[in-house]
Formats: C-alpha cells, sequence, structure tokens
C-alpha cells in the first residue's frame, strides 16, 4: 500500500520542524511509546522526536497504523487501547453533533448504511446560525490519535483514500462550508484560518501526534488545491503549521499534563516540623507539567487543566 506520509516531502519537510514542536515546554514532542525503542536508546519512550531521528527511520516507520504490522497493532492496542474507528461511524457521530448545532438533519452527507451519499448543494444556515459562527464553533477530538474526527483524508482501518468532496471531517466540514462562502482567495484564506484555530486534539504517543498534525497540514494542502488549483507556498504552510502544533497537542488525558515532562516542585513555605524532618539527601520533588493550548480569539495560552471545565 502506498505511504500515506512522506516526512521528506512537500508539504511535510519544510514545515516539520514545527510540527514536532512541543508548545509547552518549547522543546519536541516525546515518542511516548516503545514501538521503536529496539532502534537504539535515542529511541526510547521519553526520548524526544527530532527531524535526524526521522529521517534515519524507515519510511514506513511513521505511517498510519494500518500500514503498521498487526504485532505493533496488538501491542499498541493492549498497551494503549489504542483502537481505529472506520470512517462511517466517525461521518454518523459528526452527523449528529451537527444535527444538534443546525437544527436540522444531513446537513453535509445521507448516511447509507456503511456509507454515505454527499449533498451537492450548499449547506444551509439561519440568520441566527451563520456560516460564520459555524466555522468559529469550537470543537475538541479527545485522544484524537491520527485525528480522524478531525479530518478524513482515508478511512483508518483500511488506508483507502477518501475524495475532497466527500470527507466528513470536522474541519473538512468547515473547510467545505468556507469554500462555499468566499469569492475571493483572500476572504477563503482568512476564514480558513479561522477554521484550523477552531478545532482541538489531544493525544498521548508522539508518532501519533505526528501523524494527525500532518493529516491536518496535507488537509489545508488538498483543499487550497480543490479550490484555487494553487499550492500553499512555505509561509502559508509555516502559519498553518503553527496553528496546528498549538492545537493538536501531546497530553495525559487524565491528569492534563506533558508526558515525562517534569518541573521543579513550587515553593511551599515550610514548618519547623518540616524542616527537621527533610532528609539532606532526598531528591528534590518534582511536578508534572501542566500542558498549555492557545485561545485565539482573546490571543493568549492557557493551560488546558484551567479551561476544561
Amino acid at each position: 500500500m502506498e505511504r500515506l506520509i512522506k516526512i521528506s516531502e512537500y508539504p511535510v519537510k519544510p514545515v516539520l520542524k514545527l510540527l514536532l514542536s512541543d508548545k509547552t515546554t518549547k522543546q519536541n514532542i516525546v515518542f511516548a511509546t516503545s514501538s521503536y525503542s529496539h532502534l537504539g536508546t535515542r529511541y526510547r519512550e521519553e526520548s524526544h522526536i527530532d527531524e535526524d531521528l526521522l529521517y534515519g527511520m524507515d519510511a514506513m516507520s511513521i505511517q498510519p497504523r494500518v500500514l503498521k504490522d498487526s504485532a505493533d497493532q496488538a501491542e499498541r492496542t493492549k498497551k494503549r487501547a489504542e483502537v481505529m474507528t472506520p470512517a462511517w461511524i466517525v461521518n454518523k457521530m459528526n452527523n449528529h453533533c451537527d444535527e444538534e448545532w443546525f437544527g436540522y438533519p444531513d446537513a453535509f452527507n445521507k448516511e447509507d448504511v456503511e456509507r454515505w451519499i454527499t449533498r451537492s448543494e450548499p449547506v444551509a444556515f439561519s440568520k441566527e446560525k451563520t456560516w460564520k459562527k459555524y466555522v468559529d464553533s469550537m470543537r475538541l477530538e479527545i485522544t484524537c490519535g491520527e485525528a480522524p474526527y478531525l479530518v478524513s483524508r482515508y478511512d483508518t482501518t483500511t488506508g483507502e483514500s477518501i475524495p475532497v468532496k466527500d470527507r466528513i471531517g470536522i474541519l473538512d466540514r468547515k473547510l467545505r462550508v468556507v469554500g462555499e462562502n468566499t469569492t475571493t482567495k483572500k476572504e477563503w484564506y482568512e476564514a480558513t484560518i479561522r477554521a484550523f484555530q477552531s478545532v482541538y486534539g489531544y493525544e498521548y504517543q508522539g508518532d501519533n501526534l505526528l501523524i494527525g498534525r500532518i493529516n491536518l497540514l496535507i488537509t489545508f494542502v488538498d483543499y487550497m488545491m480543490d479550490r484555487w488549483n494553487e499550492r500553499p507556498t512555505e509561509a502559508e504552510l509555516r502559519k498553518i503549521a503553527n496553528i496546528i502544533a498549538w492545537n493538536l497537542w501531546q497530553m495525559d488525558g487524565l491528569t492534563g499534563t506533558v508526558p515525562y515532562g517534569y518541573q521543579e516542585a513550587t515553593y511551599q513555605q515550610m514548618t519547623l516540623f518540616d524542616f527537621l524532618a527533610v532528609d539532606e539527601k532526598e531528591e528534590k520533588p518534582k511536578e508534572a507539567i501542566p500542558c498549555r493550548i492557545f485561545d485565539w480569539r482573546s490571543n493568549e495560552s492557557v493551560t488546558y487543566n484551567s479551561i476544561k471545565g
């Protein structure tokens, strides 16, 4: 099967460094999986992923789960409860969310057993619920893996590519709406940026996160090509990649913290009894680093734990 991810080619290569960045730690994301530990000490779970490590790996290593060998798939399911959802189920769930938002069913497509039939007419909006409000509506995919609920370049269970006009991810739907309601490339690009700023996802395993980020990046390229028959410039790629690096982040979903990331414990006033109990040889305690995300509308970063309620 053809590779779905090509890190050494356009559009990934020019922005790979950005796609590997962790905005919270100001370092790179970590592997957070033992799938590559057989390659050496630099590939341990807690090791940071950098460009040289990726270029030194086999071309099939950083690929969607469907292209990994069965033993690796089984191990990842056992250790991290990693499962892949068929595209028709993703579509059904996204349709349900959209029905609640729009107030009517089948805004984008009509479900047909384990398929769907894309509606050819433009998506209908009301005076109260405009297309711009839909584009700006915030959506989060938890434990996102390869981000199939956000973008649907391919069916994660089969690897089969999905044409742009038939895609069913949350961001795909927003980009379809942008394409139907803008007339100039400037309008389209500005609305597309807002669409990317409105979708979020977090994932624990670093390779999955990187694939998810790449899937969003390539989706940007696909829709620009489909709408304008142009490839994004490197500057446009970098702008989108920066948004992606903020909005798809690496996190332990149970604690809201960075995997294998620690900081010195915050200072607390000690009593006399605390002081007498301290063992001079005892190491200073460390605290897990709380993940930060970006609120693009207020133009500030905040911790995920501070807003998740």
